[in-house]
């Protein structure tokens, strides 16, 4: 009998005092706390002013949250919006692509009001955000929110029902696979002030493929909109920026790399 890699597994909740947490929101948490101190550590070490990421990063949280909740209800579960208290209960579902769009809107609002070019900052985010990210992302493998179709795929998780694919692991898997490829161009000085470029165009790829695994025949599904998921949607327009960033944008030299402190390395 054919065995799947990975057993189903719960995680309990964490109970402290009055408070309870679940195993996604410390996974959250901590990507959260890792993307913001790589990042920094980056800006600082091209002579950036770290302060502005730290700064940024409660912004951009707070956007994060707000819109990455409103494309959940919007877009995916527009069918919850019939009951109003689900639009104030933000820690009830959040769309990574809605926050991702909500951290941007805050970023272009934030550097503009400050005075500080983003464009500057872009390398560092980008080293400090795919990390980030797929700890995140961990913390949905760990709660099993985003179950695929059934297959017997070496990866695939002994979920109740039969094994089925674990897109909460594999987007985690894509993501330190471009964390290390962002450091690594990063320490090399390669592709300068484009690297959100690489990231955007990896990982909007990698969703727009891996969606076609989501399961359609379990009660809570995504939503599907002429076939494709959201994030579908979304992920065409990330290529679409990465690959005009990348072809027709070159940094034009400035901020990036230009100050004292140039030859370190971000880390944790």
């Amino acid at each position: 009998m054919e065995r799947t890699l990975i057993p189903w597994f719960e995680l309990p909740a964490l109970h402290l005092g009055p408070v309870t947490l679940q195993f996604f929101g410390v996974f959250a948490a901590a990507g959260v706390f890792l993307a913001v101190r790589m990042a920094a550590r980056a800006a600082a070490a091209r002579g950036l002013d770290p302060r502005v990421v730290v700064d940024y990063s409660v912004w951009g949280v707070a956007s994060g949250i707000f819109f990455g909740h409103l494309f959940h209800l919007v877009a995916y579960h527009p069918e919850e919006l019939r009951d109003p208290k689900r639009v104030l209960q933000f820690w009830e579902g959040l769309s990574s692509m809605g926050g991702l769009a909500g951290g941007v809107l805050a970023a272009v609002a934030y550097f503009r009001a400050k005075g500080v070019r983003l464009s500057d900052y872009a390398d560092s985010f980008a080293v400090g955000m795919a990390p980030g990210w797929a700890v995140a992302r961990l913390g949905c493998f760990a709660v099993h929110d985003h179950p695929g179709v059934l297959t017997r795929f070496p990866l695939a998780v002994e979920f109740p029902g039969g094994p089925r694919h674990d897109l909460g692991l594999y987007d985690a898997l894509v993501l330190l696979a471009l964390s290390f490829l962002l450091w690594t161009l990063w320490r090399r000085r390669r592709l300068e002030g484009r690297l959100l470029a690489v990231l955007a165009l990896g990982y909007g790829v990698s969703r727009f493929l891996l969606d076609f695994l989501r399961a359609r025949d379990l009660p809570y599904v995504d939503a599907r909109y002429l076939g494709l998921t959201p994030a579908q949607y979304t992920s065409v327009l990330l290529v679409a920026w990465a690959l005009y960033r990348l072809a027709f944008r070159p940094h034009p030299g400035g901020g990036q790399g230009r100050g004292d402190g140039a030859a370190g390395e971000p880390g944790p």
